[in-house]
């Protein structure tokens, strides 16, 4: 049986499905002519995958008028606050995206999702999604969005050519192994790291490798469930790495959004870079090819044990009072559908949800990552909704941008603000 954090009975699954029965129907037919999707996929692979999305919408709804209204930045930041302030104001969007897990939790508490249970019935989701991932959609035994893909937060990217020059001749898989190998890229004349501090977000996304790394999957997982302190020693032996792996990273990183960061590693000018598989994503789209111009490892974990998957995953939303709903609806199942799922991710940089996605349409990397997450410890990510709500998400990047931008020196007072978002996100 799968060794992860979501196992889960498949019959559960299926008897939430069976006791909420169909509070709504999606049979009527798509008679909206106009539908507004809100995202914060603007540019690069993600903006890429999305159109593919899209266009099968289009076609399959020739007469509705697609809207993107995407805000783009910071990791969904940026978004979120617009969308907070639309949904505050009654004037939802047809259908947002969020992260399955924890960020769902907060829309769903304060009523600003229908039930999507009645679509997983009527499309068969219920069969072809695990019934793992399907547990973090569901609130008090109803589903509420439709998962259009999965990704992995912790991947090492490098640079083959660089890493040569410095001597480097393997991925390293503990975390000796990995300062050893950031001092030989400084030895080289480069840094150690690629650092991207504009937002918090891409910061904290590597605290949060850094945390898993140092305590182990079970022990991380124990600070979301109350049974790791987040101000015991654990933790600060994670802060003290976390510390130690800035101190190698490039200057200016202040003013770096992520893709700036990574062009750092790909162009040799900076060592490692800690970041989701949708990178990859962004250099593909930018012209880059998969083992010349940069490589991958698993990220390294303490112990050497790197069949550690920590995961996410983007989601769509039935917001109550969407003025389009059947349009809405129209594109819930195209999220859901295989020809979507399979237009979408290749691009995104990203695999499919469905158990039945055609292999053949994704990349060697794509290819080893959907292999991986049936077999691999599976760990969600806290940055990326997956641990924590938006309260819990908004706290912790704001304690780690507080630590960055005092130059990593407050290891304790950083311990107590994780523990402070942790709190938060409680409340």
């Amino acid at each position: 049986m799968r060794k992860n954090s979501l196992r889960l009975v498949a019959a559960l699954a299926a008897v939430a499905l069976i006791a909420t029965g169909c509070s709504s129907s999606s049979k009527s037919e798509n008679t909206d002519t106009q539908f507004e999707i809100f995202t914060w996929w603007a540019s690069g692979g993600e903006a890429a995958g999305l159109q593919g999305m899209i266009d099968v919408y289009k076609k399959e709804n020739p007469n509705t008028e697609f809207i993107n209204a995407a805000v783009a930045g910071g990791a969904g930041v940026n978004a979120k606050a617009v969308l907070a302030s639309r949904l505050e104001a009654n004037n939802p969007p047809d259908s947002f995206q969020a992260h399955a897990g924890m960020e769902l939790d907060g829309y769903v508490r304060t009523g600003k999702l229908e039930d999507l249970t009645f679509l997983y019935q009527e499309e068969g989701w219920d069969k072809v999604f695990p019934a793992d991932l399907i547990k973090t959609l569901t609130v008090d035994g109803k589903i509420y969005s439709v998962p259009v893909n999965i990704h992995r937060a912790n991947v090492l990217w490098w640079n083959p050519a660089a890493a040569q020059k410095a001597g480097i001749t393997a991925a390293p898989k503990t975390l000796d192994e990995f300062f050893a190998a950031l001092d030989k890229f400084k030895k080289s004349g480069i840094d150690g790291i690629a650092l991207a501090g504009k937002g918090d977000w891409a910061i904290a996304h590597l605290l949060d490798w850094v945390l898993l790394a140092t305590l182990g999957a079970d022990k991380f997982e124990g600070l979301y469930k109350g049974t790791t302190s987040w101000t015991g020693p654990e933790v600060a032996e994670g802060i003290k790495n976390f510390q130690k792996i800035l101190s190698y990273g490039n200057k200016g990183a202040a003013n770096l959004d992520w893709p700036d960061a990574g062009k750092l590693v790909t162009s040799g000018k900076a060592g490692f870079f800690i970041m989701g598989d949708w990178a990859s994503a962004q250099w593909q789209s930018d012209g880059l090819k998969l083992g010349t111009d940069y490589t991958w490892a698993p990220a390294p974990m303490k112990d050497g044990n790197v069949a550690v998957y920590q995961w996410l995953s983007d989601s769509f939303t039935l917001p109550v009072g969407a003025p389009h709903r059947n349009g809405a609806i129209a594109w819930l199942k195209v999220c859901g559908s295989k020809d979507g799922q399979d237009a979408f991710n290749p691009k995104k940089g990203s695999i499919s949800v469905r158990t039945d996605s055609d292999l053949g349409l994704y990349d060697d990397y794509l290819k080893a990552v959907a292999a991986q997450w049936k077999t691999d410890r599976l760990v969600g990510s806290t940055v990326h909704g997956v641990n924590g709500n938006n309260a819990l998400m908004a706290a912790y990047n704001s304690a780690v941008g507080k630590y960055f931008s005092g130059g990593a020196k407050d290891n304790a007072g950083l311990a107590k603000g994780l523990q402070a978002a942790y709190d938060a996100g409680k409340a």
